[in-house]
């Protein structure tokens, strides 16, 4: 299979960053070439919202991603720093890098330069991301977590990361009414199906789903449909609601504490968007 590269700061992960993930492994194994934090202020003129540590972390956690290494020193944004050890097949980029400069490297050291363009990249697909062997049976219990994700942070995948270790992971993305409900006006920031989208691409994700309840209980359907043993919160999501529903039907309830990933900063959606 051939192997691309892709470069990029990839600073505030957002949904635009995981189609162009997306779409790019359609081409063949992505490497993502992560601008460490003093070249993404060199060449975006700003310094990173987030450190290059914790910016590598969530990267290496999409499941289009095969590998990932923080770059920087002096070969800017229109080079890659090529070795012996690793020459991919192509270099792919978005229609913002498509520049003489980087299609002169490519052509110099024999690379093909792909880019995806804006039609190319629009939209959400209709459905969540999952492979063969993500929905192939299983013989581990089952395990759902719920909640908005409605600005995707680190922290998200260290949770992802501690509730896999009891079971097949689905997340029940609340939607959108759901969560004005909840929340309040101004909520959520990114609609259902773009955040679904997102959490999706996690590979530590079986399956990611929309809710179609209400309450604090709104996922209460799709816990019923996929016939869970497992229901996982952290200290801020543990509610009555929830308890006293596992109760009935007879599911283990897990309540995790919100531990950041060793090394990095505790993260939480309310801070991020200021309210």
């Amino acid at each position: 299979m051939n192997q691309v590269v892709v470069a990029g700061s990839f600073d505030d992960f957002r949904s635009p960053h995981v189609r162009f993930l997306d779409e790019a492994s359609r081409l063949g194994e992505v490497h993502v070439l992560l601008w460490d934090d003093h070249m993404a202020r060199a060449i975006e003129g700003r310094g990173p919202k987030f450190p290059q540590e914790e910016r590598l972390y969530i990267v290496q956690a999409v499941r289009y991603v095969s590998g990932a290494a923080i770059v920087g020193g002096e070969t800017g944004a229109d080079a890659l720093p090529l070795t012996a050890g690793r020459r991919p097949d192509a270099w792919v980029s978005d229609e913002a890098g498509d520049n003489p400069a980087r299609r002169a490297f490519c052509r110099k050291h024999r690379l093909d330069f792909r880019v995806l363009t804006a039609k190319q990249l629009a939209g959400i697909p209709s459905s969540p991301p999952a492979g063969a062997r993500d929905m192939a049976p299983s013989s581990r219990k089952k395990v759902v977590v719920t909640g908005c994700y409605d600005w995707f942070h680190s922290g998200h995948v260290r949770f992802f990361e501690e509730v896999s270790e009891l079971g097949d992971l689905y997340v029940i993305v609340g939607h959108d009414a759901n969560i004005r409900l909840l929340k309040g006006e101004g909520h959520p920031l990114f609609p259902d199906t773009e955040r679904r989208y997102v959490v999706g691409a996690i590979r530590l994700v079986k399956q990611a789903l929309i809710s179609t309840g209400t309450g604090w209980m709104d996922a209460e359907p799709e816990i019923k449909r996929i016939g869970a043993d497992i229901y996982a919160v952290n200290e801020d999501g543990d509610k009555p609601e929830k308890r006293e529903f596992c109760r009935q039907h007879g599911l283990e309830y897990v309540v995790l504490k919100r531990t950041p990933k060793a090394g990095l900063p505790r993260r939480q959606s309310t801070d991020l968007r200021g309210f």
